[in-house]
């Protein structure tokens, strides 16, 4: 049967191997190339020609293989079924769900096959895996877990004009980590859920991050939800030190089947591993061609993974990861720990924002990430456990914020925390106690992040629920941060909204409500670093711990040689530590009880600057609407 193959060079190499062992089965008649062809010794003398729909024409080609970039696979796959060819496409199928819907009606209306190149879907392990899920070897599927971490060098996006790209003039590409190097495990994973289709997938959710200097993703995780099935959450990198096998994971109640696509093998619990074979997807097309015999990837059945590339290209631009995560002492970036980050999030179905990975949420301004997000501290729950911001760095890069300090190991970076909510501990720490004084007790709380609203690189909006673990939520919190440009620094506002869920009046204290005087602590809180040289902290008319605590500044600065924070709010008094250690904080219930029925909000804005400013220097910074106050 002959045959032409569009695109001779990356990929196109592994298409010519094939063709020379195929030699007897098919002939390749026909080359489509636009730059110089590589050598073709033992497939003849096929023609060499730019213009595909001919060169299929002269040569009377059946089968046309593309192995191109993921821009020119629709144009070229509907030019080769006009010409009257079969059409085995790479993978991805397409660049956009639209184009995936081209070629697939172009295909139905010719009459003609067109394969996609998922080699993994050929494998007969893939239908062992789902006879063991029908036949319930693992009980109840509660979902798919995706590992995959590769390194790649920096050549390895500068490879052609199309690396590492989602877009090039004005076109989709949309060559990223889950769409290109392991599209093969986001497909197997569906297949093993039985989501082929379009219509099987209903939503996906994204976080795609870069650490090489591209604009598509290195790094990415998804969770994609299906219409019927288990979800599927799939987080790679080709960011790795060294390559580790991708793999499917299948978790149901009774245990788990762990199906390594890229060699074959299928394991049933520590069970031992079973080696299946694979089929060629050429000679399967060819087979098909002769005599009707079923397609192993027909274009019909890549439509749910052409949802979730979809949900890929039309997703927010992946956010950068800060370099102080990489080690760039070899060929390209590595990420420390993220072979363990990945499989960890393919192990618990986790997202990397909700594993923890402080990276997965950064905050962008001036071009630069100045602050990430932990959203799932692994804390003891006598810290209370919460989201937290840190590290927080000026533009010039210097960390201003401290996380687990010796002195206070609950205190975590900037966010929100409080003493006492409705008699639950969501400071962390000792709780005091009137007329005994601070004591350990069984009350501490939690701040748990449900979602995120929205994400963008300037910030988000966060759902969080206030708890005791085993006990009903007291509070829902909407949380929203953003980060954006000044000269010369950055603002930072931060504001929360706190929803009363127990059906009665809720009450915040401090210790100060409890006798413990000038210890009014407890709602926004910045717990800086320690050490800071010349450190001191001012309003427009007060300086020095004494007299800025306590006081309802509009603004209030804390500044040493190397930094200055600037925090504006007007609704709360300001809780201020200098001399103990370095801290700022808003005092919801300064002296007297908070109680409050239904919502609670604040808003609390800080600019970050490099340097000392001096307190006209500040003004300047924060408008002329909070110059005056005391």
């Amino acid at each position: 049967m002959r045959v032409v193959l569009a695109g001779a060079h990356g990929y196109g190499a592994h298409y010519l191997d094939r063709l020379r062992r195929l030699a007897g089965t098919v002939e390749l008649a026909g080359v489509c190339e636009v730059r110089p062809v590589p050598p073709l010794e033992g497939l003849g003398e096929p023609e060499v020609s730019a213009d595909l729909p001919g060169l299929i024409e002269r040569t009377g080609a059946r089968i046309a293989i593309l192995a191109t970039p993921i821009p020119t696979h629709a144009e070229l796959t509907l030019a080769a079924l006009k010409a009257g060819a079969h059409v085995l496409v790479e993978k991805p199928t397409a660049a956009t769900l639209a184009d995936f819907e081209r070629m697939e009606r172009a295909a139905a209306e010719a009459g003609l096959a067109c394969q996609v190149g998922f080699q993994s879907l050929a494998s007969e392990a893939l239908p062992a895996v789902r006879a063991l899920v029908a036949d319930g070897v693992i009980g109840r599927v509660r979902g798919i877990g995706v590992a995959g971490a590769w390194p790649r060098p920096a050549s390895y996006f500068t490879r052609s004009y199309w690396a590492g790209r989602r877009r090039l003039d004005g076109v989709d590409v949309v060559d990223g980590a889950l769409t290109n190097p392991f599209a093969h495990a986001v497909a197997t994973a569906l297949a093993v859920a039985g989501a082929h289709e379009r219509g099987a997938v209903t939503s996906v959710e994204t976080e795609l991050f870069h650490a090489n200097p591209i604009e598509s993703d290195d790094t990415s995780a998804v969770r994609i939800h299906l219409a019927d099935g288990p979800p599927i959450v799939a987080a790679v990198t080709l960011c790795a030190g060294e390559r580790h096998e991708p793999y499917v994971v299948v978790h149901g109640t009774k245990g788990r089947i762990t199906f390594t696509y890229t060699t074959d093998e299928v394991r049933v619990g520590d069970g031992p591993v079973r080696r299946f074979p694979r089929a060629d997807l050429l000679e399967n097309l060819v087979s098909h061609v002769r005599t009707g015999g079923p397609l192993l990837v027909p274009i019909r059945e890549t439509g749910a993974f052409m949802q979730v590339m979809e949900a890929i290209r039309v997703a927010q631009d992946p956010l950068p990861i800060a370099r102080h995560h990489q080690d760039l002492s070899g060929e390209g970036p590595v990420l420390d720990g993220i072979a363990e980050l990945v499989s960890g999030c393919a192990d618990r179905l986790e997202l990397f924002s909700e594993a923890g990975a402080s990276w997965a949420v950064p905050l962008v301004a001036g071009g630069q990430v100045v602050a990430e997000y932990v959203t799932r501290p692994d804390l003891p729950i006598t810290a209370a456990p919460r989201p937290y911001l840190h590290p927080v760095r000026t533009l010039g890069g210097t960390v201003v914020t401290e996380t687990r300090p010796a002195d206070h190991p609950h205190h975590l970076g900037a966010g929100v925390a409080v003493t006492d909510v409705g008699g639950r501990n969501f400071w962390g720490g000792r709780t005091y106690v009137r007329d005994q004084g601070p004591a350990w007790l069984d009350d501490h709380g939690r701040q748990r992040h449900v979602a995120f609203e929205e994400r963008t690189a300037s910030g988000f909006t966060e759902t969080l629920l206030w708890e005791r673990p085993g006990e009903s939520p007291v509070a829902e919190e909407r949380r929203s941060v953003r980060a954006g440009a000044l000269p010369g620094a950055w603002e930072l506002r931060f504001g929360f909204r706190l929803r009363n869920l127990t059906g009665a009046p809720l009450t915040i204290h401090s210790s100060a409500t409890k006798g413990r005087t000038g210890a009014g602590y407890g709602g926004f809180f910045w717990r800086a670093p320690i050490g800071a040289p010349g450190l001191r902290v001012f309003t427009a008319s007060r300086e020095g711990e004494a007299q800025v605590h306590g006081s309802r500044a509009p603004w209030l600065a804390l500044a040493c040689d190397d930094w200055t924070l600037v925090f504006a709010q007007s609704r709360d008094p300001w809780f201020v530590r200098v001399a103990e250690y370095p801290g700022v904080g808003t005092a919801l219930a300064w002296d007297t009880p908070l109680t409050f029925e239904e919502e609670l909000s604040r808003e609390v804005t800080v600019v970050v600057a490099d340097g000392r400013l001096s307190p006209d220097a500040v003004v300047s910074l924060v408008g002329p609407g909070l110059a005056g106050g005391g």
